[in-house]
C-alpha cells in the first residue's frame, strides 16, 4: 500500500481509494474551518483534553484558548499537503516525501477519529458485530478501510 524507497513513500492505491481519501480530508477540513458549535461533539477527538480533573476546568479552557488555533492550523497544513501530493504519488510522478507522508497519517488518523466519534466506536467495536441491515454499515466498513490505511502507512513510515 505504501512503501519507503530511497527517494520517498511510493503510494500504491487504486484511483477510487486516492479520491475518497482527498474528499473525506477535504470535508473534514470543512468541517474544522466552519467551527460549527452543532458539530463540536463530532471533533472534539481533535481536541483532547490537557487536563482531565474537574478542579483543572479552568486551566483547560485556557488550554484550549491557546492551543485551539494551532492545531487547527496544523491539520489544515497537512490536510493541504495530502490534496496537492496524493494524487501525483499515486500517478508515480512524485513518492511523497517523510513531510507529507506524517501528513497523510495526520490526515488520515484526523479522518478516522471524527468517524470513530460519530459511530461511537469504543474499545470493545468489532467490525463482525456490524450487522448488514445497520444504517451506518457503510460507514463502519469506511472506519475499517481508514483504519487499515493508517495501520500500512504507520508500517511503512516505521521501516526506516
Amino acid at each position: 500500500m505504501f512503501e519507503r524507497t530511497p527517494k520517498g513513500f511510493v503510494v500504491n492505491l487504486q484511483r477510487e481509494e486516492i479520491d475518497l481519501i482527498v474528499r473525506l480530508v477535504g470535508e473534514l477540513r470543512n468541517l474544522l474551518l466552519a467551527n460549527d458549535p452543532n458539530t463540536a461533539a463530532i471533533t472534539r477527538r481533535l481536541f483532547p483534553p490537557a487536563y482531565h480533573l474537574a478542579d483543572d476546568a479552568d486551566a483547560d479552557t485556557e488550554y484550549q484558548r491557546l492551543m485551539r488555533d494551532e492545531l487547527v492550523a496544523s491539520r489544515l497544513a497537512a490536510m493541504q499537503q495530502v490534496a496537492d501530493t496524493l494524487h501525483a504519488a499515486a500517478d508515480g510522478k512524485s513518492p511523497l516525501t517523510e513531510e507529507a507522508m506524517h501528513g497523510l497519517l495526520q490526515s488520515l488518523n484526523a479522518v478516522r477519529l471524527v468517524l470513530g466519534t460519530l459511530l461511537d466506536v469504543g474499545e470493545e467495536h468489532h467490525p463482525d458485530d456490524i450487522r448488514d441491515d445497520d444504517p451506518m454499515v457503510g460507514e463502519h466498513h469506511l472506519y475499517q478501510f481508514l483504519s487499515y490505511l493508517l495501520e500500512a502507512a504507520v508500517e511503512a513510515v516505521s521501516r526506516g
